[in-house]
């Protein structure tokens, strides 16, 4: 008898709770061990003396596939904690995971040893061992089309269009533990440089079609200069970067743009990446803290690279960091304001 779609899309996956554990003790004495455990603790002890440092600024830098593997209520608690002031990531974590979510729809716990064929005719897509069902996803593609469609037809950068997100699910989140909600409501920007590679993409494209010559466009450049915009007026920062590529690049670079400008700003004081790349490629996702240092982005002094999974590691340090508790002396920056405001 062939499967069907509810034969597959049986277990959810559930997100990780940083606040339930205590990992503090076990991460310190991964302090006394070596390799990847000694490197994860010294980033631990960074990010939270970024926290710690009430004139830093922290950007949270999130690529690959993190919110479907179970990693979202971490950035949610992250952002209603005072423990990100702004977010870079990818398209598909914000839209097709996260919003996707809000919208109440969920990831599944599937296997990579699945018939791929099987489950491409049941409408199923899969994301390693995880499971998304694809007329949901189709779901959220039309309505960031809708949300697109009750807007003015003119440029947005992505941060504003996410606010505009983040608009429509006060009204209408049936999930609302979401990272674009309580970015909204916390006046966190995020920002999504490369935000038409994902199911926002799709979303777009249909708005676009229907729309022939007067639509609402995403403009990148902008991204760029309201990213900078928070350099110059918050000059120390910080990056806990999970993943590589476009996010890491994109807030490494705002150093030099701001130089770009004739401003003399700082490298970002802190810097704590997670990956799996290798660095012997050249690729954005492993090249070094130490590399960025040559370019004038990132200083060395408190840098760390961590060489293991996000989904082991990222609970590890974000969970060391909330449970010292540095987060409760900062100040709710909300930096969404600053990079609206006219230059």
């Amino acid at each position: 008898m062939p499967s069907t779609k509810q034969d597959h899309l049986k277990v959810p996956v559930e997100h990780i709770d940083i606040k339930k554990y205590d990992v503090r003790p076990m991460v310190d004495a991964m302090g006394q061990m070596a390799f990847q455990a000694r490197n994860l603790h010294r980033a631990a002890r960074i990010y939270d003396r970024m926290l710690d440092d009430q004139d830093c600024g922290v950007i949270l830098c999130l690529a690959g596939s993190l919110i479907s593997a179970g990693l979202k209520q971490i950035v949610v608690d992250m952002i209603r904690n005072r423990m990100a002031d702004a977010i870079v990531a990818t398209g598909a974590n914000i839209v097709d995971q996260d919003f996707f979510e809000a919208l109440g729809f969920r990831h599944w716990m599937g296997t990579p040893f699945a018939d791929d064929a099987e489950l491409r005719e049941l409408h199923i897509d899969r994301i390693y061992d995880t499971y998304i069902d694809e007329d949901e996803l189709r779901i959220c593609d039309e309505t960031v089309a809708k949300i697109a469609a009750e807007l003015e037809a003119r440029p947005y950068s992505s941060r504003e269009f996410l606010g505009e997100m983040g608009k429509y699910l006060t009204r209408n989140a049936k999930n609302r533990d979401s990272i674009v909600l309580a970015a909204h409501e916390n006046g966190v920007p995020i920002f999504c440089p490369a935000f038409s590679d994902s199911s926002a993409g799709f979303g777009l494209v249909m708005h676009q079609w229907s729309h022939k010559t007067r639509y609402l466009s995403l403009d990148s450049a902008r991204d760029f200069l309201e990213l900078t915009k928070i350099k110059l007026a918050n000059r120390e920062t910080g990056l806990f970067m999970v993943g590589g590529g476009v996010p890491k690049n994109f807030a490494q670079d705002v150093v030099v743009a701001a130089e770009c400008l004739g401003y003399d700003v700082p490298m970002h004081k802190y810097a704590v990446q997670l990956t799996v790349a290798d660095e012997r490629d050249g690729g954005l996702s492993g090249s070094t803290l130490k590399e960025a240092s040559s370019w004038g982005k990132v200083d060395t002094v408190y840098e760390q690279m961590v060489y293991g999974e996000a989904t082991v590691t990222m609970p590890l340090i974000a969970g060391y960091a909330y449970h010292h508790r540095k987060w409760e002396k900062r100040p709710l920056r909300r930096w969404v304001e600053v990079a609206a405001k006219q230059h």
